[in-house]
């Protein structure tokens, strides 16, 4: 199989319509039909079927739409690996950390801080993300290293070694009634009307639906809450960085949250090794 043609059944995958799919990849419609149905020719399988209203997934479709994404997500990875080792040698060594926008900040400073006064230790370029965009950043090698948060980010397929493990709290505007509270449970959370959960852009950018405000960023779902039009649900540790117009109150019955520091198992970075070794001792 070519990778052009993994993408192009990742496309038609993922939009389940072969006129999105083709609008998508910028090519006309009846080469993507046909590579699709050479694709299958060769696999001997059928991967979708199709009607006149529908394109549906079979479970071999399901097996290789997991299996396309990965290996595509591969071949980027090596490309922005080799061009990254292919930097001049004039340049200064760096790796790349990936991090949640918001998440674990006195944790990621401590580390950086210990880190930087390591003897050997080189530059740490730091990507903040939008929610689950850590993972991909690491799973295409755009990162090198990344702090990642269970059960919300997915771990698979990466080496981790865990950091630490707390309670949630969720975040109010101070001037809301259940500020005063001193303990709140999931299910009045998701009761208030008056503040939805906020609507985060899935991998395909699009929200999902809901009553919340739609948010791209952790400095605007700050704004939000303290305007009271929505909460937060985040780790404990989220208490150091809030401002006195918002509170967190500790969620008794919310799933522990566990940071781990993740790397993609195949690095041989030693600066990578250097960076886990000082996050552990932390």
């Amino acid at each position: 199989m070519e990778t052009r043609e993994l993408r192009y059944f990742v496309a038609v995958a993922e939009e389940l319509h072969f006129g999105r799919a083709a609008q998508r990849l910028g090519m006309a419609q009846p080469p993507l039909s046909r590579a699709i149905s050479q694709l299958e020719r060769r696999l001997g399988a059928v991967l979708l079927l199709r009607d006149s209203r529908s394109v549906t997934l079979t479970p071999a479709g399901e097996v290789l739409l997991h299996e396309s994404r990965v290996a595509l997500d591969a071949v980027e990875a090596a490309e922005q690996r080799t061009r990254r080792a292919a930097r001049s040698p004039d340049d200064a060594p760096s790796i790349v950390l990936a991090t949640k926008a918001g998440a674990s900040s006195e944790l990621l400073a401590k580390l950086l801080h210990a880190y930087g006064i390591e003897p050997g230790s080189v530059r740490v370029q730091i990507e903040l993300c939008a929610p689950g965009e850590q993972v991909q950043l690491l799973r295409t090698g755009r990162a090198d290293v990344a702090i990642l948060h269970r059960p919300f980010d997915d771990v698979s397929g990466f080496d981790v070694e865990e950091l630490l493990t707390e309670g949630q709290v969720a975040v109010l505007p101070t001037a809301h009634a259940l500020s005063a509270r001193t303990g709140l449970s999931m299910s009045e959370l998701t009761e208030l009307s008056d503040l939805p959960l906020p609507r985060w852009p899935g991998s395909d950018g699009a929200y999902p639906d809901g009553p919340g405000p739609e948010v791209q960023s952790h400095s605007q779902l700050l704004q939000l809450i303290s305007l009271g039009r929505t909460l937060m649900l985040a780790p404990d540790s989220c208490r150091s960085q809030l401002h006195d117009d918002l509170v967190a109150v500790p969620v008794v019955d919310a799933p522990g949250v566990t940071t781990v520091i993740a790397w993609p198992p195949g690095s041989r970075s030693q600066a990578v090794a250097d960076l886990v070794r000082v996050a552990l001792r932390l």
